[in-house]
């Protein structure tokens, strides 16, 4: 009897431990205000050909993208969704659904159709993005990258005019250290786990083309709070960045907060091409 109790209040004093230690960690960021566009952003905004493919998480920045300009009279974007992008030639913001979520190849093979059936000669700026759902707990990260860039460098060499645009891959939000403990004893795979693949994966893409091609770190934007602290927790001496909780309600997708937050970088980097 003596000895379940000594085990039982071990096990309560490393709970308590465990959730002091996930509790919602602060690091502090450039991008603690929102970006504002200025009248020379949004002038070379509306002159700007912009193919965007992607699944739901595309279509909460798009809308997001929406709020922006329904604040702002002074934002000028033709947005048009269609399945055929490569009949808009004008000036636009196209966006098109691509591939199948939990599939990452299909979204490589199914961006390139896009571009081979007329995107490509026509230049301008092309982007599509991975969702949180593309990587679980046995993708091979590694391997995923290495697709991943394969198939740009094969669309650069094809297609030398356009402007490719990198998206860091989204986050969600994690259960409390305390709570992915108990399921790691379990042998269960915790969110905390897929999303130190999602931050691995995006730290490949950031080291590979950081300084050399545009980058909307949608991961980064993500997991940075309204008063600039980050929310992450950590795995050993690294941290891991996560969807701050403010900018969800499923844990995955984005609120109004998360896509306005989304949508202001991702024109801020497309203003500046």
């Amino acid at each position: 009897m003596f000895t379940k109790v000594v085990r039982s209040g071990v096990l309560f004093l490393l709970l308590i431990v465990a959730s002091a230690c996930g509790r919602k960690n602060l690091e502090s960021t450039a991008l603690a205000s929102a970006p504002v566009l200025s009248d020379q952003e949004r002038t070379s905004l509306a002159t700007k050909k912009i193919f965007f493919g992607h699944q739901s998480v595309g279509s909460n920045i798009v809308q997001g993208i929406r709020d922006v300009m329904s604040e702002d009279p002074r934002l000028k974007l033709t947005i048009v969704k269609s399945p055929n992008p490569q009949s808009i030639s004008t000036p636009a913001f196209v966006e098109f659904e691509i591939g199948k979520n939990g599939d990452p190849q299909s979204k490589n093979e199914a961006f390139a159709a896009i571009l081979d059936k007329g995107i490509g000669t026509q230049g301008g700026i092309v982007m599509y993005k991975y969702c949180y759902v593309d990587i679980d707990s046995s993708t091979d990260i590694q391997r995923m990258f290495e697709n991943y860039r394969k198939e740009i460098s094969t669309l650069k060499g094809k297609y030398p005019s356009l402007k490719i645009v990198h998206i860091t891959i989204p986050l969600t939000t994690v259960e409390p250290t305390a709570k992915a403990w108990v399921k790691s004893i379990l042998g269960k795979t915790t969110a905390q786990d897929v999303n130190v693949k999602r931050n691995e994966f995006n730290n490949l893409l950031r080291t590979t083309y950081a300084g050399t091609d545009p980058i909307f770190d949608l991961a980064e934007v993500e997991s940075t709070h309204s008063d600039g602290s980050r929310s992450y927790f950590t795995r050993g001496a690294e941290k891991i960045y996560t969807l701050a909780p403010e900018f969800t309600t499923d844990g995955g997708h984005l609120n109004e907060a998360g896509r306005r937050a989304a949508a202001e970088l991702l024109l801020q980097v497309l203003a500046k091409l």
